[in-house]
């Protein structure tokens, strides 16, 4: 997840925190709500749904499923961090991001909806499916990018705003997409699996799990979702103004003002030192993301119910980091809040490596025949279960407050008449090694035929992160 502020003519952000008694403006309320339009597509195709069926069901084998996941990660890792820092000097040369906000949207939107015709046989191959999964990926991180970029003025110059309102993007982010999890267990999984009040008897539109609709629907459902977020949003979030520029004008304004940027690293050590740590724990933090879904399916053997439940109840304790980042902010500094939710998230996944359906927390063996269910739900029945969603539940709200405290410190850090092209090298920073981070946990997977030992590369980037962070000087406290 990338993060723009705003742009050059905007006012920097200082206080992490909103002054009391401030109203958002109906730019803003648009900019929080089209923010969290836009992350089902994270939630429902890339962790919790499509992600583990295109391996449990397409792939036919969770361990071959992960290397291949890995293996479109590292290419769509590749293509953005060749083209997001490029992107985002450009743009602020030529100024409105609305205009090909609206390209992205119609290029995701199909693309989504081609989803649906992901089945083992009779449909797209997968090498097709691959193919969009990569493009997908490109697309989305761009519309991070320039959606990012109007931040600043969406908060209207006011110092905290900001932070607020980043901070609710992402707590609105994981609350519709807890509403869409809801509704997919609610009326297309527990269907005919459950004789509960309320519960339709039947999937809802005629979807028929045996041809794995359930899982096949999210991908237009967070296509429709999308696009309608995105209505108030061009209509009320204020844009940035023409420079004059063209296209071509922008395009070589941007590749010098890229330059200047990178050159302006040498005298900004602090700013380097923080985007080279982040290009480390971002990249564990994306990988936790991408193969979180994956890793719970395959080492608990989860199907499409227990991943709908565990999904929605990661969601719910995903909208805690939202709201405890600018609270984090105030109360330590971003910089040591980041370096507190890379550790807390760093200990939480350990913790999962030592789990299992048959083990809990490396050290102690369970039987599942020898022990009664915890309880007669449809789901999380035994003691390790329930341990590893609490540890999940954990490393939502670490991740997710991460993300959220990272784009205050940097907005802390840059030059106020810089931020954008400061927040190209941001999404530089997120995405770079990314490809790196997915390719080890592919070769990984592939030489010990284990998804434990693919996730140690994930560890060893949040370490280092949360180490380099001691290198960097600012980002503290205010008074």
């Amino acid at each position: 997840m990338s993060e723009f502020s705003a742009a050059a003519a905007v006012p920097s952000e200082g206080d992490p925190v909103a002054p009391p008694n401030t109203k958002l403006s109906r730019g803003a309320l648009a900019w929080i709500l089209q923010q969290g339009a836009r992350d089902p597509y994270v939630i429902l195709i890339t962790i919790y749904i499509f992600s583990p069926y295109f391996s449990r069901v397409l792939v036919g084998d969770p361990v071959k499923g992960q290397a291949l996941v890995a293996n479109i990660s590292t290419i769509y890792g590749l293509l953005t961090a060749l083209t997001c820092p490029f992107l985002g000097a450009m743009i602020e040369q030529y100024g409105p991001r609305k205009p090909m906000l609206g390209v992205v949207l119609a290029v995701m939107v199909p693309m989504l909806c081609a989803l649906w015709w992901a089945m083992p046989t009779g449909g797209l191959p997968l090498m097709v499916i691959s193919a969009v999964l990569v493009v997908l990926g490109v697309v989305y991180n761009w519309g991070d990018v320039l959606s990012n970029s109007l931040l600043g003025r969406a908060a209207a110059g006011i110092p905290g705003r900001a932070a607020l309102i980043s901070g609710l993007g992402y707590a609105m982010a994981n609350g519709l997409s807890v509403a869409l999890l809801v509704f997919m267990l609610w009326g297309m999984v527990l269907p005919g699996q459950v004789d509960w009040p309320g519960v339709p008897h039947a999937p809802l539109f005629g979807l028929d799990p045996a041809k794995n609709e359930p899982s096949r629907i999210s991908g237009p459902m967070a296509a429709a979702v999308m696009l309608l977020g995105a209505i108030p949003f061009f209509l009320w979030t204020p844009d940035a103004a023409r420079t004059g520029r063209s296209w071509t004008g922008s395009m070589k304004a941007g590749v010098a003002l890229l330059r200047d940027t990178f050159g302006n690293l040498k005298g900004h050590k602090d700013i380097a030192t923080y985007l080279g740590g982040r290009m480390l724990y971002c990249d564990g933090m994306t990988a936790l993301l991408i193969f979180g879904g994956l890793f719970a399916a395959g080492l608990m053997r989860w199907g499409a119910l227990e991943m709908l439940a565990y999904g929605i109840s990661l969601s719910v304790f995903a909208v805690l980091g939202g709201l405890i980042a600018p609270w984090l902010d105030r109360t330590l500094g971003p910089r040591k809040a980041v370096q507190v939710e890379i550790a807390g998230a760093l200990i939480m996944l350990i913790a999962t490596l030592g789990m299992g359906r048959e083990k809990i927390l490396f050290f102690w063996t369970y039987d599942p025949a020898a022990h009664a269910p915890i309880w007669n739900g449809p789901f999380f029945r035994t003691a390790p279960e329930l341990i590893y969603l609490a540890l999940g539940l954990m490393i939502a709200v670490f991740v997710t407050a991460q993300y959220a405290s990272s784009r205050t410190l940097l907005i802390r850090l840059c030059p106020p008449d810089k931020t954008a092209a400061f927040f190209g090298l941001y999404a530089l920073s997120g995405t770079a090694t990314a490809w790196l981070g997915s390719l080890l946990v592919a070769l990984v997977t592939a030489i010990f035929h284990s998804q434990v030992a693919g996730f140690l590369p994930i560890a060893v980037l949040l370490l280092l992160g949360f180490l380099v962070l001691f290198l960097v000087k600012g980002g503290e406290r205010e008074a």
